[in-house]
């Protein structure tokens, strides 16, 4: 493969956020674009790879559980054995939860949602860096305005949300020279069916969302704004007036952001 293709790597790219990101780029790039999806619904993968190769784009699929460290690290080995270099890669990769700490018994799945969110990212970075500062290439973490805002309910995805803004926002640092940028992207509730498939307090799939959906941003909407910060070096992109706005309430009167992060639950999911 020549390097008239630029190529990027999408981690959980079967659906949602992650399979609009590819559709537009592939819309984007057209030809110019070798795109590697990644997730573990090789299928899902598959029907994605086919809707992105109608813009003429070069598709490889990589069935990965980023939960796996061999299984990240073989995803960069297959990227780099078919196009020989990584421009961007995009931690999207995540999985949700829900649930009351005070109702939890096994913190098992706490711990797996820490791989899944946390270190999944980190095993791909770590194996892309050497080939993402050959190409001064882009690096996007998709994190959550949960990992800006601890919130009620979500004490697990929080957790793992922060600590991958931490990782990254430290690693910007340390390669600040190396021409490679960090985007760090914050959506809020976004109209995808992850909260549905993410864990209860028994670490089954809840079959439902905890929060208030009535004004979800759109998949496309969300997808947009990523690409869009990748494109321009952003270091962050906070998604909604509430997010950015909270932020900063966060240091003035913490009480009132605790309120607002609370009415994001619906009732029956509150803690009495």
């Amino acid at each position: 493969m020549t390097k008239q293709h630029k190529v990027i790597i999408i981690t959980g790219a079967s659906d949602g956020i992650g399979a609009e990101m590819a559709r537009q780029l592939a819309k984007k790039y057209g030809a110019k674009l070798g795109l590697v999806l990644a997730a573990r619904n090789e299928k899902a993968l598959h029907d994605v790879a086919t809707e992105c190769k109608a813009y003429g784009c070069v598709c490889l699929v990589v069935k990965t559980d980023v939960g796996s460290e061999p299984e990240c690290r073989r995803l960069i080995q297959s990227t780099i054995e078919n196009f020989g270099s990584i421009d961007a890669l995009i931690n999207n990769a995540g999985k949700s939860a829900q649930a009351l700490f005070s109702d939890v018994e096994n913190l098992g799945w706490y711990q797996e949602l820490m791989r899944i969110n946390f270190w999944g990212s980190v095993w791909c970075t770590h194996a892309a860096l050497p080939f993402l500062k050959e190409s001064g290439g882009n690096i996007v973490a998709v994190s959550s305005l949960a990992g800006l805002i601890g919130v009620p309910g979500r004490t697990a995805y929080s957790a793992s949300k922060f600590a991958m803004n931490g990782f990254f926002e430290s690693l910007r640092s340390e390669i600040i020279d190396s021409g490679v940028h960090i985007t760090l992207a914050y959506p809020g509730v976004v109209a995808t069916r992850i909260r549905y498939h993410g864990y209860n307090a028994a670490g089954e799939a809840a079959g439902q969302s905890g929060l208030k959906e009535d004004n979800a941003m759109s998949v496309e909407e969300c997808a947009r704004l990523i690409i869009e910060g990748m494109a321009n070096n952003q270091r962050e992109v906070v998604m909604t007036a509430k997010g950015k706005l909270a932020r900063w309430l966060k240091l003035l009167v913490p009480g009132m952001v605790e309120k607002l992060a609370m009415s994001a639950l619906k009732k029956e999911v509150r803690p009495h």
